[in-house]
């Protein structure tokens, strides 16, 4: 399948009517249904956190800092105030009073430490952070005066090279939530390593990422009669931000909503409140009117970033490939301020049967912003380095990349001995294998050429943890049929509202068109942050359960009907389909589920369902999902540059609930692997201490010319201990393991072996 051209393509076929099978009428769990919200995407009906306007609403622009370090002597703002319709310069010498920063940070989404506080004081942490803010009646005056504010500095040496500042590395203490230290170590890794015959080492370098959504971050405050504050924020939980701003600015919890109903893209940028959201709410506070605040694609660099890593990997094997020694160390950035800290190394000690590890992990404090979760934290770096040395090893142990993959599969949790709660990585393999042709392969690199151009294959396997978080949901059914099911979840251009559409109709038992849900409001209940894929399977089993809820209550009304047909029946003998209720064993015999409300005389039935993870049951398995990545390269050597002409992702990810948008996260997905393998680096000039290549044009990004064959399948899996509807997640295991597979497939073209990300021209060309 090529996705060359899929934006033109997608949108059309968005626009057109969809057929049975693909969004409307009778939909099961598992069809390929098309996005419910798309409609309004494409014809421009969603609106986005910077597209809601009020009466009198006003602007702020964010003035940057230029400096990487040391702190403000003054603030010349004159000339910005004398710009028509300029209401307020804002600094930290006039800002509102602030109750606390600190208190937020003891959610899931922030690091140990002391959080980046806008406009706090005149300390300067990193350069690009916030120092001012220019407020006006049009964004184009505002965006003018910004220009005219003038901050003299007291500069203080800084740092900003993690290689050059390798030496004063530690060991993180103070640990986010969520964040599982490595083990201890297994056996005599280190002695079995220098004993051995067949061993390979190498280190593997991954430069800074920056997300990039296609929506930049943005909040509009909407300040009503009575300083309500209705708040449209770009977020990857209404909740979160609405915590955040009750908490930070001391007010009450009916004071404040906020509302995120469309988000276009974050994938881990919005899962802690960026600055634009405070410095709004400040504005508004402060003027007693409705501001918007947006940040420019400049400023999208100055808040967080996939951590730059250096890694070191050292593998031992016997002479059949047995893996006996496996060594993962990795030194990560962090801020002065938090102990930003990533699961990086975990996954070398997970992935495959070894009796000798040693893994480790430490932090280097840079003067740059916390870096941040970008899709796949951790998984994106350590899977890489550990993929690329297996596939080192193999070329030593002159056997075949996925042998010896198989040869050391491991079919209990090699960490902690559990068994898996389902893991069909093997079929992942064997499918993918068989769709790429792998057994085609030539072992030797440097073997396969069309003209000028050297062709390889690589492989690699991916690994992504399996979660479930807690959620509420409630469901009104009302008498003519129609389902309105209500959370508090999000969806960043991921599925959700069809993802959750598609399991209240599949219980039950209605068209597509006749359910609703609403999602991205604070007010309603409470779901977790969207991330770490645990979403489908969290806020899913709530939406499940909520409607099993429904189904035994509409099971009683109908029970209870003049010469109901069911009067006799068990609820376990009921199906639900076709909008009515059915004896499974005769279809004939049924209620519509208007007539039961009808005949019951109810206009509506509603429930509500509190969803809480089984954890002693869950703790006693290793929950994970698993993908195999096999790729194609074209490599020029004259000019190093590389064509990723084919890939097949072999997913396994539990029961997948819709099939067409779980295949566009695995695309996504393979097209961010290719981007972080050749493409994706955020530069740093350490004399300034700033990040240089700060905008689209110039941070390089996979388009669709970079794109060709991408072929996605799903392995059968069904996972009942890590959700109620046997669910794992897609978003995070469709990037982890890809660039590994470019890498690896270039090295089989080339026979060069570059370990660092990303894999440019000149380093080909060395």
């Amino acid at each position: 399948m090529t996705i060359q051209g899929a934006n033109v393509t997608e949108l059309i076929e968005a626009l057109r009517t969809p057929s049975a099978d693909e969004g409307t009428g009778a939909v099961t769990i598992g069809m390929a249904v098309s996005r419910v919200d798309g409609r309004d995407k494409v014809t421009g009906q969603a609106r986005y956190a910077a597209e809601y306007t009020a009466e009198g609403l006003l602007y702020g622009v964010v003035v940057s800092g230029t400096i990487p370090r040391g702190r403000i002597t003054a603030i010349r703002a004159d000339a910005a105030l004398a710009v028509g319709g300029v209401l307020e310069v804002i600094t930290h010498l006039n800002r509102p009073r602030i109750r606390s920063f600190d208190i937020f940070y003891k959610d899931m989404t922030a690091p140990g430490g002391s959080p980046f506080r806008p406009l706090y004081d005149d300390k300067i942490a990193y350069s690009g952070q916030p120092v001012a803010l220019v407020v006006a009646d049009t964004f184009e005056a505002a965006r003018y005066a910004a220009r005219l504010v003038e901050v003299d500095y007291e500069v203080e040496p800084h740092a900003t090279s993690l290689a050059e500042n390798r030496e004063r590395s530690y060991t993180p203490s103070r640990m986010k939530a969520g964040f599982t230290p490595p083990p201890k170590p297994k056996g005599h890794a280190d002695e079995v390593w220098e004993k051995a015959t067949v061993k390979i080492e190498g280190e593997y370098y991954s430069g800074v990422e920056h997300h990039n959504p296609m929506e930049m971050f943005a909040s509009t405050v909407i300040r009503d009669a009575d300083g309500h504050l209705t708040i449209y924020d770009k977020t990857q939980s209404s909740q979160n931000s609405r915590w955040y701003v009750s908490h930070v600015f001391g007010l009450g919890k009916d004071k404040v909503t906020v509302r995120n109903p469309y988000v276009g893209g974050a994938f881990g940028s919005g899962l802690r409140p960026q600055y634009q959201l405070p410095l709004a709410v400040l504005a508004a506070l402060k003027l007693e009117r409705s501001v918007r605040v947006v940040l420019t694609r400049q400023q999208m660099f100055t808040f967080g970033h996939r951590p730059e890593t250096l890694q070191r990997v050292r593998l031992a094997a016997e002479a059949d490939g047995t893996l006996t020694s496996i060594i993962h160390e990795a030194v990560a950035e962090t801020s002065r301020m938090e102990d930003y800290v990533e699961v990086v190394v975990n996954w070398s000690g997970e992935l495959y049967a070894c009796e000798h590890v040693r893994l480790g992990y430490h932090l280097v404090d840079l003067d740059h912003a916390s870096p941040m979760d970008m899709r796949a934290p951790g998984a994106a770096h350590g899977v890489y380095a550990l993929e690329v040395a297996m596939d080192e090893l193999s070329y030593a142990l002159k056997m075949d990349p996925l042998a010896l993959r198989l040869k050391n599969y491991a079919d209990i949790d090699p960490s902690r001995g559990l068994p898996y709660s389902t893991k069909e990585l093997r079929a992942c393999y064997q499918q993918g294998a068989e769709r790429f042709g792998w057994d085609k392969r030539p072992l030797e690199p440097g073997t396969m050429r069309e003209g000028r151009e050297l062709i390889g294959w690589g492989m690699a396997t991916g690994m992504w943890d399996a979660m479930q978080m807690f959620a509420r949901a409630s469901a009104v059914l009302h008498a003519d049929g129609s389902l309105v099911v209500s959370s508090a979840a999000t969806d960043i251009g991921t599925g959700t509202y069809t993802a959750m559409s598609i399991i209240a109709a599949d219980a039950l038992g209605l068209p597509l068109e006749q359910v609703r849900f609403q999602l991205g409001d604070s007010t309603l209940p409470v779901a977790p942050i969207e991330g770490g894929s645990s979403h489908v399977a969290t806020v899913g089993s709530a939406v499940q359960g909520v409607c099993e809820k429904l189904q035994r209550k509409l099971f009683k009304l109908a029970k209870k009907l003049p010469s109901s047909p069911l009067a006799k029946a068990r609820f376990d003998d009921i199906e639900f389909s076709g909008g009515a209720l059915r004896v499974s064993s005769q279809p004939g015999v049924a209620v519509a589920i208007t007539e039961i409300l009808a005949g019951s005389g109810e206009q509506r039935l509603e429930e509500k369902y509190l969803m809480l993870p089984n954890m002693l049951k869950q703790m006693k398995y290793q929950r994970s999902t698993h993908s195999a990545v096999f790729c194609e390269v074209r490599v020029d050597p004259e000019f190093g540059t590389v064509r990723v002409t084919r890939v097949v992702s072999a997913i396994a990810a539990g029961r997948i609930i819709n099939a067409k948008t779980a295949r566009s996260q695995i695309i996504g997905g393979v097209v961010w692997g290719i981007g972080q393998a050749l493409h994706e680096e955020t530069l740093c000039d350490h004399r300034l201490g700033r990040f240089m290549n700060h905008s689209l044009g110039e941070y390089h990004v996979s388009v669709n010319a970079d794109i060709h064959n991408i072929d996605v399948i799903f392995v059968q899996e069904d996972d009942r201990i890590v959700s109620r509807i046997g669910a794992k997640g897609v978003g995070e295991i469709g990037l982890v393991g890809v660039a590994a597979a470019v890498s690896n497939a270039i090295y089989h073209a080339t026979g060069k072996r570059v370990r660092s990300t990303p894999i440019t021209p000149d380093k080909l060309m060395q």
